[in-house]
């Protein structure tokens, strides 16, 4: 089990975002932050080619805020701590990487880059938070099991078990619920915000989709080949009727 110390170190590499910052890592780490260091700036000057638009610090941002929200679950579970359900969510909807896989594809597909709609992508905006929480929930409802045999006890479903006094059928039951209620607030935006321009809130339906898409049989990792067939089948092959 990698140590609360160590991810401490990791979160702050990446914060600094300064490449000798690698050596202050264990060995085993230097690696893995240079893949990352070297991805993100791969991926800025690309965009900065594309797009003219100096773009780093906003991907920086948000590989940062997602260390922190990774290490603050690596607490959780370490000391085996069930957070109330909101401060679970709140934390796991940026631990989801949603913001982390949004924020380059922003600037990619976005013709006019305006402050507003920075400002909202780096502040975690309605609609990228909802995008990001079915994300999160799904995955949740997906892996929970598993993640209970592997001896990690912070999840969705078990701290809104504990917080509300039910069982694992009535917390699923209430967790369905709040994935409609999340997508009736990612309708809401799409209709009525004009933040972000409309190639971008189709991106971030895309992944609230997609996620629904990826745990339906499993963690999205291991489900079955069988599984996986027919999705790819169902989604190239077959058409759906009007």
């Amino acid at each position: 089990m990698v140590k609360n110390p160590e991810l401490q170190l990791f979160t702050d590499a990446v914060e600094r975002w300064d490449v000798n910052a690698v050596n202050s890592l264990p060995d085993y780490m230097k690696l893995c932050f240079l893949a990352l260091y070297n991805t993100v700036n791969d991926t800025a000057y690309a965009i900065l080619k594309e797009k003219g638009h100096n773009n780093l610090p906003y991907l920086i941002k948000s590989w940062s805020d997602l260390c922190k929200a990774f290490l603050q679950e690596a607490k959780w579970s370490n000391n085996k701590i069930i957070p109330a359900f909101k401060d679970y969510l709140d934390n796991a909807s940026v631990s989801s990487s949603g913001v982390s896989l949004l924020a380059p594809c922003y600037f990619l597909v976005s013709q006019d880059i305006t402050d507003q709609a920075l400002h909202s992508l780096s502040h975690f905006h309605g609609l990228v938070r909802s995008s990001c929480a079915i994300f999160r929930l799904c995955n949740d409802l997906a892996t929970s099991a598993a993640e209970l045999e592997r001896g990690e006890t912070t999840n969705s479903i078990t701290s809104y078990m504990s917080e509300k006094g039910t069982n694992e059928e009535g917390a699923r039951k209430e967790l369905g619920k709040l994935i409609d209620e999340e997508w009736k607030k990612i309708n809401r935006e799409r209709v009525l915000d004009g933040t972000f321009p409309k190639t971008f809130m189709e991106v971030a339906m895309n992944m609230a989709r997609v996620s629904h898409c990826t745990y339906q049989y499993g963690d999205g990792l291991w489900q079955t080949l069988r599984h996986r067939r027919v999705q790819n089948q169902d989604a190239t092959y077959r058409p759906h009727s009007n």
